[in-house]
């Protein structure tokens, strides 16, 4: 167990897990789900929240009995041991988390240039966003309570910002005497376009497994994680229905495919003029900014524990500060050569491989040992593939090169980890 006087309090983990929940996923993703789902694009955010729910239950059970800043990776060393399997669905969600910081740093850029017209730059997006990495590093290094400081009073900024541009707009739209979803186009997807939306949002609440991997550098944190996973989620669900509901009344899907990258500032334009957008631009450069200093904090983190368990490769020994210097190196790559629409598809790729991964070891190996109920993590299994499939197919039908590049990094983790597992059995 950690020894740091240090602790992290509840209010900020919860801070810190939905400061990387609030952030991207809301702010970049509604264009790119409502090009999926269409007009049902609130519905996806929903939905995604079901996923993610369900999903946690096997993340909450074993934090409760064994907490450890490494939470993930432990689960799957402790079910499949420290072999292949265990060591590449480590770094599926590690590098899933390295893409979600990527999401959020671009998201910062679109976000800061979108007053001035540019946040369309495929030069001015990635330098913002790679500036930003750099300067939550930064921060990170200095110390991680002021990580939780910065985390706990923009949080409350965030979620009160969100919550009164949402309702404002949905008063604005009641005054107006335009229905909620009068702007309706009656165009999407169908099942299959709702079930691939779907997997994108689940990437907007993923940010609860930033929870899982502080493990016992948070206070208390056999009963503090299970509480900060529940709340966060929580309000995160909240706060992304009301806004979602907000925006579709304000500019409808097809408004929300156009603006793609930056729908919430559009949606706040035809209610509430410039001012509205610029308040709309600030509260998501607060929330990627924020977002990042968690999102760092916590995989950086998850990276000392894989380099500890020998499953990640290091620097040379007279580099200090290895697993937070290769985190924000391998972001700032990922924000400098992909672009949002094909940062969120790795991700959701990466993170729900190994989600299914996780829920079949606690239904295989661990259900005894954390006390766990084998039918919802079972349950967790059917709706991962109830939304990655119809999200596979449709990728494969319009984006191939993102699922290559997938499929790809996917194939470098399991070779370099079967390359790595056979060094280390020789060198014992």
């Amino acid at each position: 167990m950690s020894k740091r006087a240090d602790k992290i309090s509840l209010t900020g983990s919860i801070s810190l897990g939905t400061g990387v929940m609030i952030g991207a996923g809301i702010f970049a993703l509604v264009g790119q789900v409502a090009e999926f789902a269409g007009d049902w694009f609130p519905l996806a955010f929903l939905l995604g929240a079901i996923v993610a729910g369900v999903s946690s239950y096997s993340y909450v059970r074993y934090s409760s009995v064994n907490p450890s800043s490494g939470g993930i990776a432990m689960l799957l060393k402790d079910a499949y041991g420290s072999g292949v399997v265990a060591g590449s669905f480590s770094l599926f969600m590690y590098v899933s988390m390295v893409v979600a910081e990527s999401l959020l740093a671009r998201t910062f850029g679109t976000y800061l240039l979108r007053p001035f017209g540019l946040q369309d730059s495929a030069i001015l997006v990635p330098v913002l966003g790679v500036a930003a990495i750099v300067a939550a590093a930064i921060v990170n290094l200095i110390g991680n309570k002021i990580v939780e400081g910065s985390a706990t009073s923009t949080a409350v900024l965030k979620i009160l910002g969100i919550a009164v541009l949402a309702i404002a707009g949905l008063i604005g739209t009641a005054v107006s005497g335009d229905g909620l979803f009068s702007k309706s186009s009656g165009g999407s997807l169908g099942i299959a376009g709702l079930l691939a939306g779907t997997t994108l949002c689940v990437l907007a609440y993923k940010g609860f497994t930033t929870i899982t991997n502080q493990g016992d550098d948070i206070r208390d944190p056999k009963k503090n994680i299970a509480r900060s996973i529940i709340i966060s989620l929580l309000i995160c669900t909240i706060l992304y229905l009301l806004i979602t509901v907000s925006v579709a009344s304000s500019i409808g899907a097809d408004g929300v495919v156009k603006a793609r990258d930056y729908a919430l500032a559009q949606a706040a334009e035809p209610l509430f003029g410039a001012w509205g957008v610029g308040i709309t631009v600030a509260i998501a450069v607060v929330a990627t900014l924020s977002g990042l200093l968690a999102s760092l904090y916590s995989v950086s983190r998850l990276y000392e524990m894989l380099q500890e368990m020998k499953q990640a490769p290091s620097l040379p020994r007279s580099i200090s500060h290895q697993p937070m210097i290769i985190t924000a190196s391998l972001g700032i790559l990922a924000t400098a050569f992909l672009d949002l629409s094909q940062i969120a598809s790795m991700g959701a790729f990466l993170y729900l491989a190994m989600d299914i991964s996780v829920q079949w070891a606690v239904i295989r190996h661990l259900r005894s040992k954390i006390q766990a109920k084998s039918w919802v993590p079972i349950l967790t299994i059917v709706l991962d593939l109830a939304i990655l499939i119809p999200f596979t197919t449709l990728k494969l039908q319009n984006d191939l090169l993102t699922v290559i590049v997938a499929v790809s990094v996917a194939a470098a983790i399991i070779i370099e980890q079967t390359i790595a597992t056979r060094v280390r059995t020789h060198g014992e």
